[in-house]
């Protein structure tokens, strides 16, 4: 049975785009009398078989060599793309936890969007999203790969764009797909770039290929540093973060996955790359860089947030910083691991504020307060999220965090800083959106916020359990390191780091210290809650230039091409206005008329030999 279902595991992506089509006649009315809440029940049933499938199937492919499934779809011209398919435990599981964290996310959904009129539309979208990223998985091709990371961005567009009535939700919309088409556009050039390089896009062959490949230096850094770009953006990486932080005005259900498993996409595709892009130091140094300013810079952003959802969003982006830096160090099992625990801890932490989103007046957290008492389990939630993402033993993260710290401890102590000063930041960010929503005394926004009902609160608590029991998980795949040879240096500064950043914001928030808190100099305060200027600097810079560059072709389609156009037609009008004029009726003007045409004609062929007997002549 379950080496059945292995076998057949392509029909996974199949059952949420069934979900999602099925769930297409309640969005525009067709069906009307039942009301639009059956296209969520029938998501949610598709999703639950997708996860009971996977389930079931990952006992089967657990320790064993990968398989593929191949699919013939266009050979021509030397150019083969044949669909590719890699059964193996790590893409089976990573769609166990897809399509579990979906299926959370929808009963979540059912609760928090009970009286909303898009419910149709956004479970279409839920399924269009699960059959992508189970594709993307799944798939073990990089053209492939590419074409349903497209199918993932307008996906992005149209859930984010949800309420398209807003202003500001049409704007982030907008603003989240012109962002991460400008990586997909850099990514696009890599993949076309790879091709007469490796003659493949298999990721198995392109590994192989990377072992001996004997490319020009200069070529395989630019091929590398497109395919860089697509991930960057799909991940929030700096200079293309801001998508996350735009798409913040989206529902909080469809946050859920954005926060946790939308934003590994890219991840997963940079793993899988890791072989080729390794090929140039320069760009394994890009990919460090680009993850450590990542990191550092969204983690102090974080803590001068006031929005709930922004609040993580830049957490978000810190540790897919991390990812990339354990990519640019060859630690593909680390940046796995941090993938994994990350997307459980960052379901978690959303569902838990979300509840409060729902029925609170505001998402301003310095407007909330003393909520532990009305929402005890959303205030446990948002605890064990948050040690669950920090590196607090004996949760996820901190193996993860520990793994990656460990391999670097002995080679980049640099990148070690990095970490920790991340894993303290995050520790200090969420603790203090912890004492802001749910320490201290009651406000006006909060006297009445009572706990949400059992729809959102039930996916809560079993991630919460799932959350507590992933080391047990993790010790039973035999993923955890080795008690005897554990790192001892690296766990205590682990563990000191999230207890430093943890009770320094505590001590801070839960205080009577005066709040808002300032810092000694008011510069660096706006750099952090004004994001570095990044939205100024695109103003500047590439809105400014494309700005101008619009300008200067209207002004040359206005007054070049349409002036040329226009030109041509005012001289046949004047001509055929001219020619009416001509029109007499009598023979011989008509005979004249003729005479000269061939007479001036006769002189333009002819006139080079008259032009030399002038010559001749002495003239």
């Amino acid at each position: 049975m379950a080496q059945y279902l292995l076998d057949s595991l392509w029909l996974v992506p199949c059952y949420a785009l069934i979900g999602g089509l099925l769930a297409v006649p309640w969005s525009p009315g067709i069906i009307r009398k039942t009301g639009p809440r059956p296209a969520g029940y029938v998501n949610l049933v598709m999703t639950f078989l997708s996860f009971l499938h996977a389930v079931i199937a990952l006992n089967a492919t657990w320790n064993q060599p990968p398989q593929e499934i191949f699919i013939p779809w266009l050979s021509t011209a030397g150019l083969d793309l044949t669909i590719t398919l890699e059964l193996s435990s790590v893409s089976v599981g990573a769609i166990a936890v897809i399509t579990g964290l979906n299926f959370l996310a929808q009963i979540f959904a059912i609760g928090y969007m009970e009286m909303d009129w898009g419910w149709g539309r956004f479970f279409s979208l839920l399924g269009l999203f699960e059959a992508g990223l189970c594709a993307l998985v799944l798939c073990n091709n990089l053209f492939f790969s590419y074409v349903i990371l497209e199918i993932l961005t307008l996906g992005t567009y149209l859930l984010v764009g949800l309420w398209f009535s807003q202003p500001l939700v049409v704007s982030g919309a907008r603003d989240a797909f012109l962002t991460k088409r400008v990586g997909d556009l850099f990514l696009l050039m890599g993949v076309l770039g790879l091709w007469p390089l490796a003659k493949t896009w298999n990721y198995t062959e392109l590994a192989t290929w990377a072992t001996t490949a004997d490319v020009n230096p200069t070529v395989i850094t630019l091929v590398g540093l497109a395919l860089i770009a697509g991930p960057m953006g799909k991940c929030a990486q700096f200079p293309l973060h801001l998508w996350l932080d735009e798409a913040m005005e989206g529902p909080v259900p469809s946050t859920i996955l954005r926060n946790s498993v939308v934003v590994a996409s890219g991840a997963w595709v940079l793993v899988k790359l890791q072989p080729v892009l390794t090929l140039s130091p320069v760009v394994s140094s890009a990919m460090i860089a680009i993850g450590a300013v990542t990191a550092v810079g969204a983690s102090l952003i974080a803590i001068a947030q006031i929005d709930i959802k922004r609040c993580l969003s830049y957490s978000v982006s810190a540790y897919m910083g991390l990812v990339f830096i354990a990519v640019g160090v060859k630690q593909d099992e680390a940046a796995l691991l941090l993938v994994l625990t990350h997307a459980l801890a960052a379901a978690l932490l959303v569902m838990s504020t979300g509840g409060i989103i729902w029925n609170s007046i505001t998402q301003d957290v310095t407007q909330l307060g003393g909520l532990w008492k009305r929402r005890p389990i959303s205030g446990l939630a948002f605890i064990v999220g948050t040690l669950g993402l920090i590196g607090f033993p004996p949760l996820g993260s901190f193996w993860a965090l520990f793994k990656l710290a460990d391999a670097l401890w002995t080679t980049q102590k640099g990148l070690v800083v990095v970490v920790i000063a991340v894993n303290v930041l995050t520790a200090f960010s969420l603790t203090r959106e912890f004492c802001l929503i749910f320490g201290g005394k009651s406000t006006q926004m909060t006297e009445r916020s009572p706990e949400a009902h059992w729809p959102m609160t039930l996916p809560m608590i079993i991630l919460l359990g799932f959350v507590l029991h992933i080391p047990l998980v993790l010790q039973s795949l035999s993923l955890l390191p080795d008690w005897a040879t554990l790192n001892k240096d690296v766990a205590l500064l682990l563990i000191w780091s999230s207890v430093f950043g943890c009770s320094l914001s505590g001590v801070i928030y839960l205080s009577n210290i005066p709040k808002p808190i300032r810092l000694p100099w008011k510069g660096l305060q706006d750099l952090l809650a004004n994001d570095f200027y990044t939205p100024r600097i695109y103003r500047l810079t590439i809105i400014f230039s494309v700005y101008q560059i619009s300008k200067f072709a209207d002004m040359i389609d206005r007054f070049v091409v349409d002036g040329i156009v226009n030109l041509v037609g005012l001289f046949s009008l004047l001509g055929g206005e001219g020619l009416k004029y001509s029109t007499s009726g009598q023979t011989q003007s008509y005979a004249l008329t003729v005479l000269l045409g061939i007479g001036f004609l006769g002189m333009w062929v002819t006139w080079p030999f008259w032009k030399l007997q002038f010559l001749n002549l002495g003239f």
